[in-house]
């Protein structure tokens, strides 16, 4: 029944044209933001590169409630931009930037780009810089090097950007929820319509369905056409035939367009000027990444009851509401304990099954490592849906209990990669060195093995709680709205009315991911 609702109603179905369109247009728009920036962090020595990849950690692992409400102080008619625009004279009357597709389409690229960054940098960062130079040796031009060479090498990395983006994107309802207006509404938005508010569970499951059915059409034909496992860095399917013709031809026209663009662009601000180019766009994006998130600082210190640019004024008014009001005390203290309960368990679960892959020969340990990144992948909306109706009928629903399995869910795959990471510079050799010596297994794990991969394992907890603490979507299921956690009260609120409070609460929050995000980065480099 529920599923002919869907089928006979073209609402639904222009719903999920918005959906896969926006989807789509967000993933185009990553990728052309995120690879200059990815090929120029890649370009730099290892010990720079670290620096500048926070950057774009920073930007990824800060809220997506958060980053939403610094766009919408940014966008809105009586926001940061329009007060620019008008007070310099660019505009006459505010322009119309939120509630609209424009909105929608800049926080989504503002959310996603580091996803794609993140992804294509490992990639890139294999490849030997020295065949662009053999390539120019035997008299290819800088731009047929980059194309048949590098970008080629590259790919890869750029199209596991690309579906890992697409999908995210499928599952988001924060950014269009208030950046966008009622034509630009995502099917995130549409289950979470029927389960708070229509309390239609069986329609809300079958909208899920048909999101989880489309993720997973995304991914066969990513199979067929690239090989999905250029997602955990293999070199995936080698096209032949027309298909292997057609993108070399591709590449030629592009890489003779790019060199004679070039030539043009080297003759009206040269050679140096040309040089500099990549370094501006990099930057330019950095501050894009950046920027609207600082922002929020001198707001949460505004005199003023309404949020504006610049304040009025200078008051610690809004910081002493947010830590004197009972409300907002008990949603962090919550969030704290369930994040600290989570980071216990994801840690331990993650850790245990990275440790047992890298021990592993068998043929199905891809299957495995596959399976414990799913919720990575799949769409948070529909986790958050499929673990509302198990814990609905085992009672778990406006409990820490069931918020606690669910943020351990989604923050397993984060700590399996963290320290499956630091597993691959660790000697096993150790390990079978203790055997020999007398220890069993557990010995071995409690006093040799663990203390070696400590620095990974701070990391993966660390990852876990930022996880949890910042999660939203299983909250908005599973708090049942008793059990409020502070990105949940955060929700609640901004739906009411931006305040300044809320700017004093997300300069909170990003302070705290920050510094646990400095903090895992550190441990989590290889000593």
């Amino acid at each position: 029944m529920s599923y002919q609702r869907i089928v006979e109603s073209d609402l639904y179905l222009r719903v999920l044209g918005i959906t896969f369109r926006i989807a789509f247009n967000t993933t185009v728009l990553s990728l052309l933001i995120g690879y200059p920036l990815a090929f120029w962090i890649a370009s730099k020595p290892a010990l720079k590169q670290g620096k500048l990849l926070l950057f774009v950690m920073v930007p990824f692992w800060t809220s997506y409630l958060v980053k939403t409400f610094a766009w919408m102080i940014l966008l809105g008619r009586t926001g940061v931009l329009n007060s620019m625009f008008l007070g310099t004279g660019v505009v006459d009357r505010p322009l119309n930037m939120m509630y609209n597709e424009f909105g929608v389409m800049v926080g989504m690229v503002h959310a996603m780009v580091p996803l794609a960054v993140i992804t294509m940098l490992p990639v890139m960062g294999s490849i030997d810089r020295r065949l662009g130079q053999a390539a120019q040796t035997l008299g290819a031009t800088p731009s047929h090097s980059f194309w048949l060479v590098y970008f080629k090498l590259s790919l890869p990395g750029a199209t596991a950007a690309g579906l890992l983006v697409f999908i995210s994107s499928l599952g988001f309802f924060i950014v269009p929820a208030f950046l966008g207006g009622s034509r630009n509404t995502m099917l995130a938005q549409l289950v979470i319509t029927q389960i708070q508010e229509l309390l239609n569970w069986s329609f809300a499951g079958a909208l899920a369905t048909l999101m989880l059915v489309s993720a997973l059409l995304a991914c066969w034909i990513y199979d067929r056409v690239f090989g999905i496992s250029t997602v955990t860095g293999g070199s995936g399917r080698q096209s032949v035939g027309w298909g292997r013709q057609a993108g070399m031809t591709l590449l030629q026209g592009l890489a003779t367009f790019s060199n004679a663009a070039g030539r043009a662009l080297g003759r009206v601000v040269g050679e140096r000027g040309v040089s500099r180019l990549l370094p501006i766009c990099a930057w330019t994006m950095i501050v894009f990444l950046v920027v609207p998130t600082l922002l929020i600082v001198p707001l949460s210190f505004t005199s003023s009851q309404f949020l504006s640019f610049p304040p009025p004024g200078w008051s610690l008014q809004w910081y002493e509401t947010y830590f004197n009001s009972p409300l907002w005390k008990a949603a962090t203290l919550r969030s704290f304990g369930i994040g600290l309960a989570t980071a216990i368990l994801a840690t331990a679960i993650g850790g245990l099954t990275a440790l047992a892959l890298s021990r592993s020969r068998s043929r199905a340990s891809g299957v495995i490592f596959a399976f414990f990144l799913a919720p990575m992948i799949v769409p948070r909306i529909v986790i958050a849906v499929g673990i509302f109706y198990l814990f609905a009928q085992i009672g778990l629903v406006a409990t820490d209990t069931g918020l606690v399995i669910g943020h351990t869910v989604l923050a397993i795959p984060f700590t399996l990669i963290a320290v499956s990471a630091i597993l691959k510079t660790y000697d096993m050799r150790l390990d079978q060195a203790a055997a020999t010596l007398g220890a069993n297994r557990v010995r071995t794990l409690l006093r040799i093995t663990i203390p070696q991969i400590r620095g990974g394992l701070i990391a993966a907890f660390l990852f876990a709680f930022i996880t949890s603490f910042d999660e939203l979507t299983i909250a908005i299921f599973v708090s049942g709205g008793v059990n409020t956690t502070l990105p949940k009260q955060m929700w609640d609120d901004m739906i009411l009315q931006l305040n300044p409070t809320l700017a004093a609460v997300s300069v909170v929050v990003f302070l705290l991911v920050t510094t646990l995000l400095l903090l895992a980065e550190r441990f989590r480099r290889p000593s």
